[in-house]
């Protein structure tokens, strides 16, 4: 039986090239090697990369969305793949047979669409956020979810051929939900998988200037996009609670709700609705798309 071909998609705006150059070593070692890289420069020359691999230099930054939707088109114009690897640029592969596992879990399960791996800091520690379960309990504990990690994960490309790539119109945050949200309900799974680990140093997600203003305008659109009209305003309403409530600062909120009100008088891309049956799918894997 044929090994699955492994591309691997990395973005970068030139700011780590030692993480960068770390990163590409733990690529090149791995036990199943890559049959193609693309590193894309967002908005940023790139430096210089090891050989086979393919750099494309945008002079925008497109964002995490339109970086990953450009990596994507160079690796199928290289063609003949079977699973594409997103990896942060600060990452780091500390095994050499995450790609063979990778292809041994597509393999078993030809629906499997997504593998989210586990993000853990130098000293093993998983941040809450890193887990993609509502109930976090063990980080180590892997299994069927609804959602995953952008900074570590492979996609199916028969997947990706049947729900389409990354919304492009969301540049940073929630785009791994929308196109979760999108791939459940094309009847593909989603695993999460603690035994493949990408090291990654600990951060928080509001060192990002634009965090309030785009966490809340994407959400607005997620739900926009994607869920029953029914749902909307309950999902909406929960996340403005909860923000609310979990908000310490004055200047975040303000943000967030410009953010919001952004997302609500834009469109934020085309609109099809999950089914009701992928809502009562989302619901038995522990997240309604409520919250």
């Amino acid at each position: 039986m044929r090994h699955l071909r492994v591309g691997v998609a990395i973005l970068t705006m030139g700011n780590r090239p030692a993480e960068l150059q770390a990163l590409l070593d733990s690529v090149v070692k791995q036990d199943l090697p890559p049959a193609h890289i693309v590193v894309i420069g967002n908005g940023s020359p790139l430096p210089p990369l090891p050989h086979g691999a393919v750099g494309v230099e945008l002079s925008d930054n497109l964002g995490i969305s339109g970086g990953r939707n450009v990596a994507l088109d160079e690796l199928r114009k290289l063609g003949d793949l079977d699973l594409v690897v997103d990896l942060d640029d600060d990452g780091l592969l500390i095994s050499p047979d995450v790609f063979s596992r990778l292809a041994e879990l597509h393999t078993a399960d030809p629906k499997l669409g997504v593998v989210s791996f586990r993000v853990a800091d130098e000293l093993g520690r998983t941040q809450r956020r890193h887990v993609p379960r509502l109930r976090v309990g063990d980080p180590a504990r892997g299994g069927l979810v609804t959602t995953f990690l952008g900074g570590g994960h492979s996609l199916s490309v028969p997947m990706l051929e049947e729900i389409g790539g990354w919304p492009d119109e969301f540049f940073y945050a929630h785009e791994e939900t929308d196109l979760a949200w999108r791939a459940l309900d094309r009847g593909w799974h989603i695993r999460y998988v603690p035994e493949l680990v990408l090291q990654h140093p600990y951060t928080s997600p509001t060192r990002h200037a634009v965090y309030h203003r785009m966490v809340a305008r994407n959400r607005v659109w997620l739900a926009k996009r994607n869920l029953p009209a029914l749902l909307v305003p309950l999902y909406l309403g929960v996340w403005a609670v909860l923000t609310v409530v979990r908000s310490r600062s004055a200047a975040g909120m303000r943000a967030w709700a410009a953010g919001f009100a952004e997302g609500v008088r834009t469109p934020g891309g085309q609109r099809r609705p999950i089914r009701w049956r992928t809502v009562w799918r989302m619901t038995r894997l522990g997240r309604p798309p409520v919250i």
